[in-house]
């Protein structure tokens, strides 16, 4: 009897052949270790087959639970989570294995194993946030931790027709009601909806304490194929002026055609042109929210160094008004920074770094002036000081303000310390006029702060000349 000799394998077969594990055989073709179906979709020639080291497969096999995955996914995300962020989730990795991003290796679909160094790769990756957005649906419960707003708030965005499922999955909660269908959104278009929906005040939104009536709650629903938007509200959302868009539509031909209006005022389809905004790099998908850091000391001078999610800094216009900064925080961060600004004095800001400003210090005062739980569960904290100790960062890595002396006296010749628009200095210690040994007589203000800038426009208080030894009334 003639035996037919197998020329085409696929991985039950090539593993068979080779007497390693089928996701032995998966890995090593996912890794590279063996070269790539060389036949076919999952087929390997006899050649790749008996090419391939079967101990070298073997060893390379390493193998960890979908869960494992998502707790250090969740943990590259940043620590602590930011506050627009979901954990990552066991179905997430499945997805994640569908995208073509992890190998699977075995166990249930939705819930995969995968190997703990392709894990480790995805990890390090610094478009990680973008990755998940693209790949991985949310349910409800997670597209209100994205979008940062209460699960009630989040009902009212999809009875507004601004979210649509894209699919769903069944939960058995088995003593607590059976199976459920649990809708499932578009990660991107949850991140999307403060580019796209700009007319909404989102941070009232997500600041909105528990039991009072949603903002959005008095917002009419989309009608069916009426989601509708004028070249104005296309601009607003790109943050560019109408006559930017008007040239994107005559230098672009792929730009949407207009599906109402009149030929002077067009409206066009809000899908189509924020999928035109986005191919064509105008907008982005916001990744998470924005961090401000902070370091601060408390009356014995420890420094303890914090961070608020999604920072909200209000500064003053005049030097008696008060300074405040909002933002999204821990539980434990909260306790350690209100017990730091309980004192008499409050705390000391040594170096605050949010956008839009440049590094600020406060000398003291500083304190918590609310501390507010949202429906999604972030805890949101109010910080205040005021405004006249507001003062730019020195130098150094724990920073502390910079401080000008207004001398009473018109700096001389021999002064060599850094003169300012303020007409304050900051002495050196060998300055002949300021230095050490003399003691100068200075009026000190925050450099940088609303006192320095009030100085330098103009509001400069004039030196007055006194003789040695005296000092000015």
């Amino acid at each position: 009897m003639v035996h037919s000799v197998r020329e085409v394998f696929d991985e039950g077969q090539a593993a068979g052949r080779l007497r390693v594990p089928v996701a032995a055989w998966r890995w090593a073709t996912g890794s590279g270790l063996v070269p790539a179906a060389d036949v076919g979709p999952g087929r390997w020639s006899r050649a790749v087959v008996e090419a391939a080291d079967p101990e070298a497969v073997r060893a390379a096999l390493r193998g960890i639970e979908a869960g494992v995955a998502a707790d250090r996914l969740t943990e590259a995300l940043g620590v602590p989570l930011p506050i627009l962020r979901p954990r990552v989730t066991a179905s997430a990795v499945g997805h994640l294995v569908k995208a073509g991003l992890l190998v699977y290796l075995g166990g249930e679909p939705r819930f995969p194993v995968v190997h703990p160094d392709q894990v480790a790769a995805l990890c390090r990756r610094r478009d990680l946030p973008a990755l998940l957005d693209r790949h991985v649906p949310l349910g409800p419960d997670q597209a209100a931790v994205r979008l940062g707003v209460r699960r009630t708030d989040f009902d009212q965005v999809v009875r507004l027709g601004w979210l649509v499922p894209i699919g769903s999955v069944d939960i058995d909660y088995k003593h607590h009601g059976g199976v459920t269908t649990v809708p499932l959104y578009d990660a991107r278009d949850v991140a999307l909806l403060e580019v796209v929906r700009p007319f909404v005040d989102w941070r009232a939104v997500r600041t909105i304490r528990a039991g009072r009536r949603s903002p959005l709650a008095g917002l009419d629903p989309v009608a069916p194929g009426g989601d509708q938007v004028f070249l104005a509200a296309v601009a607003r959302i790109a943050r560019v002026g109408r006559a930017a868009v008007v040239n994107w539509r005559r230098r672009h031909p792929d730009f949407p055609d207009p599906v109402a209006g009149t030929a002077v005022h067009p409206q066009f389809d809000r899908r189509a042109v924020v999928a035109w905004l986005l191919a064509h790099d105008k907008i982005e998908v916001p990744t998470g929210p924005t961090i401000a850091a902070l370091v601060l000391a408390g009356a014995g001078g420890t420094t303890h160094r914090f961070r608020l999610d999604d920072p909200w800094l209000a500064l003053a216009d005049d030097a008696a008004g008060e300074d405040t900064l909002s933002g999204w925080s821990t539980d434990e961060d909260a306790d350690e920074l209100a017990a730091l600004a309980a004192g008499t004095f409050g705390a000391s800001l040594r170096r605050l770094t949010a956008p839009g400003t440049s590094p600020l210090a406060v000398p003291g005062e500083v304190r918590v002036i609310d501390r507010f739980r949202s429906g999604s569960g972030g805890l949101r904290l109010t910080l205040a000081w005021p405004a006249s100790l507001r003062g730019t960062v020195g130098s150094g890595a724990t920073g502390g303000v910079v401080r000008h002396g207004v001398a009473y006296t018109g700096p001389g010749d021999g002064c060599v310390c850094a003169r300012h628009d303020c007409g304050g200095v900051v002495p050196v210690s060998w300055c002949p006029e300021h230095g050490d040994a003399v003691a100068p007589v200075l009026e000190w203000h925050p450099g940088g702060g609303v006192r320095c800038t009030d100085l330098s426009r103009g509001g400069r208080r004039p030196h007055v000349h006194v003789e040695s030894g005296s000092l000015p009334a």
